[in-house]
Formats: C-alpha cells, structure tokens, sequence
C-alpha cells in the first residue's frame, strides 16, 4: 500500500519539478518554469504545430524530418519552413540557451526529432498515469484507486488539441484518450454505486457529455436510480438511452442494458 500511495504522490510531483508542462485537454497551453508562455513568443503557426505534433508522436521513436513535414505540411513542406519553426520551437521551450548547443527538449539523432518526454510534463500523460494506478489499485485499495482516477478525470478538460480537431495527425490520439478518459469515469462510477449513488449520477452524466452514446454510463446511472430507490428515473434513463442509440447509430442497446431496464420494471 504504502508504494502504491508513493507512485501517487510521484505523478502530482512529476509537474512541479518540469520545467515546461503542456496542457493538450480542453485546450493547448505551455508553461516555461510556472510561467505560461505568450500566444505571440511562438510567432509563425507552423511553429505551434511542429510542437504539437511532437507532443502527439510522444510515444513513437524518432521521426525523420521529411515524414514530419510530410504528415503536417503536405505539399505545403520545405526544408527552411522546418529549420523556422524548430528554431522557434527551441527559442520559446530555452530563451537562454547557447547558439549551437543541443537542445535540451527536442531530441536530434541525425536528420531524425523526437520530443525528450524525461524532461517535460504532459497533462495527457499525467492523465494516463493515475488512470493505470487507478487500475492497479481497484480492486484491493479502492480508495486510493478513487483518489487516482479523480485526478485523471480534473486533468481531462476536454478533447485533445481543440485547435486541431480536423488535422488527421491529431485523431488518433485525441480519441485514445477519450477512451481512456471515459472509462476513468465509468470504473470511478462503478466504484461509488454503494456508497454514494447520486455521484454515481454524476459522473455517468458527466461521461455523457463527452459521448452521448456511451452505453456503460446510461447503465451505472439506472444502476444508480436503482439503488436510490427511484424507478421512474432508472426508466426515463434507459428510455433516453434507446433514443440516442438509434438516433446516432441505428442501432438498439445491449442485451445486458435490456436485462437491467427488465429488472427494473419487474420491481
């Protein structure tokens, strides 16, 4: 228990001890030492984008610079629009830094770049991080695994990269995480059905906000109703869950949703 509980204050403290940390949830923000980086010091928009993309193939090995222009800049790619934009990549992430010295956050082997991930705090790593001690923990120290998936779900904003949700570099990543941040919500609102149902409530409708189709959340919220003592909302919720369905997919719920809502009109 008590190494659990440190991997947990190591995440909160991984933050406080970078010296840049990027926002990519709800929006995108880079802080430099505490201090949030102007919208002007990045200058060209190219220059926001190599980042950002940097950011999103954080998890891939280094990428040869022509297949980064390539997947950013299309036809649109050369070599000094590149040369500009990691320039004032490097200029904005170490302002002090010697003329001709290596860059300390974007890693160069060759004509091939990666982002230094040791060295930067990423808010949708973080994310992930209390949600894989979250699961670690679910089953024999469930309140350490409700305090860890809490945090992953206050760094969960919104959706990866609002300012590029119609770049097909960004997708992938952008709904790996709202898979991973869903179902946070929904194991936490697993977790709370005993003990605290209305925040079961809560949280299944906070997942709907992200995906209104999302079926777990529709059953732990008539699970919640349940347990409440309030069928006419278990009801209502697995009525408005068959409406969505068909609605957006064309399709009707699940045999276990159809069971749950059987039960409940059985009482």
């Amino acid at each position: 228990m008590l190494g659990l509980e440190s991997q947990l204050e190591a995440i909160m403290a991984k933050r406080a001890s970078a010296s840049i940390s990027v926002q990519t949830l709800g929006g995108f923000e880079v802080s430099r030492d505490g201090v949030g980086v102007a919208p002007k010091e990045w200058g060209r928009d190219k220059t926001v984008q190599l980042f950002q993309y940097f950011v999103t193939a954080r998890h891939r090995k280094a990428q040869h610079k022509e297949q980064i222009m390539d997947r950013l800049w299309e036809d649109d790619a050369d070599d000094q629009s590149f040369k500009v934009a990691l320039h004032g990549i490097n200029k904005v992430l170490e302002p002090t830094r010697k003329s001709h010295s290596d860059a300390r956050y974007i890693a160069r082997q060759g004509l091939t770049y990666q982002l230094n991930r040791a060295e930067i705090w990423v808010d949708a790593d973080a994310m992930e991080d209390y949600i894989a001690l979250g699961n670690q923990c679910f089953a024999d120290h469930p309140a350490l695994a409700n305090a860890a998936y809490r945090e992953a779900i206050a760094l969960h904003k919104g959706v990866y990269l609002p300012d590029r949700i119609y770049e097909d570099w960004s997708c992938d990543e952008r709904e790996r995480l709202q898979v991973l941040a869903l179902g946070a919500i929904i194991t936490l609102s697993e977790l709370l059905l005993d003990e605290n149902p209305m925040e079961s409530v809560r949280l299944s409708q906070q997942a709907l906000l992200i995906d209104a189709a999302w079926e777990d959340a529709y059953r732990i919220q008539m699970e919640a109703w349940l347990r409440k003592g309030n069928r006419p909302m278990a009801i209502k919720t697995y009525q408005q869950c068959e409406k969505v369905l068909m609605e957006e997919m064309g399709i009707g719920p699940l045999p276990e949703t159809k069971q749950l809502y059987k039960k409940i009109t059985s009482l």
